[in-house]
């Protein structure tokens, strides 16, 4: 079963995104090699739904954030090594030689650069291999979160066969013989053994690269919890990818499922749900998240509905394309999913009486579904009075202050409902009945 998250979802919360500036995957994607950048794609592609595997890979993290440990490995020579196993070998020691053999004959009469690459790849391998054994060295020892992966590949350089490789200088001419017994050796009869040095590689470079996310962002790590706790509490939630973003607390539990938010336009209400998502699906990778104090009971999935968009092609308006929205996390909801749902701004491309009845009658409804926690914001601050018979429903709202004129929006999350009505205040200050008249 994977973390249920829908393209939507995805491009509203800005999660992924490999060139995309301002996206979480930007964030993070300080890795320096093929297969960390290939690892840390396919973890963000798949949260974990098991609060033990969601602990133990934050556990991992931390470790490497508080070693401060710097990638030891050249780039160019962990390329080179990569290409040189891939190239495959013969599938004896005597094919081997005949091969390469031939290669070196080929290269003194001709432009073959065949035999060179071997050279090259196995000086590489070499290379990489002692280095990765000196970096085992500096890791301090019993921290029990990594020692599996670190024992794993202590057990393959401590080899008899590995120990003879690494004491080769490779700055010194290699015979014939030597070179063909280990081209044999790296990409047959230690193939599962190479590849998993390479794996070790790049969960270094994605380990190292997010524990110094982490320190230089100032991030903390979120606590996973049985998903039956039906439980979400953070302190200092902010955005991750703005700078001097304002935190904000949030309390979410079976009894208090539902935030019920106003506030006027531009008072954060958006980038509150989407830090609320973000951190969410952070926690659900083990990865560090802008807020401090996080616990979560693990979700079976998310829906967003925050810039929800017309569809021409399919002819549907913005008010029945925010309809099909809300009836597809109406269905997930009711197949008894534990989720996260957040709605920005419910039925705004209706009229105001519809639109407050569709936000009552749908924020009732979901209140019911215990398992499942909701945000739902709106301008239509009635419904909040409509709405404050139901316990499981907590109100809270993004303030607006007035400097003479002109507002002035804390970012700071407030309880109860706001009474802020600038609209027409904004609108004078802008001019335009001036300029209409």
């Amino acid at each position: 079963m994977s973390f249920k998250i829908d393209k939507q979802t995805l491009e509203e919360l800005n999660l992924l995104g490999k060139f995309r500036q301002g996206s979480v995957y930007h964030l993070f994607n300080r890795v320096r090699t093929r297969g960390g950048e290939k690892l840390l794609d396919d973890m963000f592609h798949h949260p974990l739904l098991d609060e033990t595997a969601i602990n133990k890979r934050t556990a991992v993290f931390r470790f490497f954030q508080e070693a401060k440990l710097s990638f030891p490995f050249d780039v160019m020579q962990i390329n080179l090594m990569r290409e040189y196993l891939d190239g495959g070998g013969k599938k004896n020691a005597a094919m081997a030689l005949l091969d390469i053999s031939f290669k070196k004959i080929l290269s003194s009469l001709t432009r073959d650069e065949r035999f060179k690459k071997i050279v090259q790849g196995l000086q590489a391998t070499i290379v990489t291999l002692k280095k990765c054994a000196s970096f085992l060295e500096m890791i301090p020892p019993g921290n029990g979160v990594f020692e599996d992966r670190i024992k794993a590949a202590r057990s393959i350089l401590d080899g008899k066969q590995v120990e003879a490789l690494l004491n080769t200088d490779i700055y010194q001419d290699l015979p014939l013989q030597k070179i063909a017994y280990y081209d044999h050796l790296l990409k047959n009869v230690l193939g599962k053994e190479m590849q998993g040095i390479m794996d070790f590689i790049a969960e270094l470079d994605v380990n190292i690269a997010v524990g110094n996310v982490a320190a230089a962002r100032g991030f903390t790590y979120a606590k996973a919890l049985p998903a039956v706790r039906d439980l979400f509490s953070a302190m200092d939630l902010r955005h991750p990818c703005l700078e001097a973003a304002i935190g904000n607390d949030i309390t979410m539990s079976d009894k208090k499922n539902v935030i019920f938010l106003t506030g006027a336009n531009m008072a954060g209400k958006s980038t509150l749900m989407k830090s609320i998502g973000i951190l969410m699906y952070l926690a659900h990778m083990g990865f560090p998240v802008a807020a401090k104090d996080v616990e979560f009971s693990v979700r079976e999935g998310m829906y967003t509905s925050i810039n929800v968009a017309d569809n021409i092609g399919l002819g549907y308006s913005h008010f029945y394309a925010e309809v099909v929205r809300v009836k597809q996390a109406a269905e997930a909801a009711a197949s008894g999913s534990r989720l996260l749902l957040m709605f920005d701004e419910l039925f705004k491309g209706t009229n105001v009486k519809d639109a407050y009845d569709g936000t009552l009658s749908v924020t009732e409804a979901f209140s019911g579904y215990t398992d499942c926690l909701f945000v739902v914001s709106t301008h239509i601050i009635e419904v909040g009075e409509a709405l404050r018979k139901n316990e499981n429903i907590q109100f809270a709202f993004m303030p607006t202050v007035m400097e003479g004129a002109r507002p002035r929006y804390t970012y700071k999350l407030e309880r109860g409902i706001t009474e802020d009505r600038q609209g027409m205040m904004i609108i004078r200050n802008e001019g335009i009945l001036e300029l209409l008249k």
